[in-house]
Protein backbone atom coordinates (compact mmCIF):
# COMPACT_ATOMS: atom_id res chain seq x y z
CA UNK A 1 0.00 0.00 0.00
CA UNK A 2 3.05 2.51 -0.70
CA UNK A 3 1.24 3.99 -3.45
CA UNK A 4 -1.24 5.20 -1.39
CA UNK A 5 0.76 7.19 0.73
CA UNK A 6 2.36 8.74 -2.46
CA UNK A 7 -0.93 10.14 -3.72
CA UNK A 8 -2.30 11.41 -0.23
CA UNK A 9 1.28 13.16 -0.10
CA UNK A 10 0.68 14.10 -3.54
CA UNK A 11 -2.93 15.36 -2.42
CA UNK A 12 -1.08 17.19 0.80
CA UNK A 13 1.27 19.09 -1.53
CA UNK A 14 -1.27 20.14 -3.88
CA UNK A 15 -3.17 21.91 -1.28
CA UNK A 16 -0.06 23.56 -0.25
CA UNK A 17 0.58 25.13 -3.12
CA UNK A 18 -2.51 26.05 -4.25
CA UNK A 19 -2.88 27.94 -0.28
CA UNK A 20 0.61 29.56 -1.29
CA UNK A 21 -0.80 30.62 -4.78
CA UNK A 22 -3.90 32.69 -3.35
CA UNK A 23 -1.85 34.33 -0.67
CA UNK A 24 0.39 35.57 -2.80
CA UNK A 25 -2.77 36.98 -5.13
CA UNK A 26 -4.59 38.19 -1.84
CA UNK A 27 -1.42 39.81 -0.88
CA UNK A 28 -1.00 41.98 -4.77
CA UNK A 29 -4.00 42.83 -4.50
CA UNK A 30 -4.28 44.36 -1.31
CA UNK A 31 -1.05 46.37 -2.34
CA UNK A 32 -2.84 48.73 -3.91
CA UNK A 33 -3.56 52.19 -2.52
CA UNK A 34 -7.37 53.41 -2.68
CA UNK A 35 -6.45 56.12 -5.22
CA UNK A 36 -5.05 53.47 -7.48
CA UNK A 37 -8.34 51.10 -7.08
CA UNK A 38 -10.14 54.13 -8.07
CA UNK A 39 -7.96 54.87 -11.52
CA UNK A 40 -8.59 51.43 -12.99
CA UNK A 41 -12.16 51.17 -12.10
CA UNK A 42 -12.85 54.86 -13.55
CA UNK A 43 -10.27 53.58 -16.72
CA UNK A 44 -12.48 50.45 -17.11
CA UNK A 45 -15.55 52.60 -17.10
CA UNK A 46 -14.13 54.66 -19.27
CA UNK A 47 -13.79 51.43 -22.13
CA UNK A 48 -17.30 51.06 -22.14
CA UNK A 49 -19.10 47.82 -21.53
CA UNK A 50 -17.63 44.76 -22.84
CA UNK A 51 -20.64 42.75 -22.42
CA UNK A 52 -23.71 42.22 -20.60
CA UNK A 53 -27.63 41.49 -20.74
Amino acid sequence: MRWTKWIGLAGVVGVAATGVLIARSERQRRAYTPEEIRARLQARLAEGPTSGP
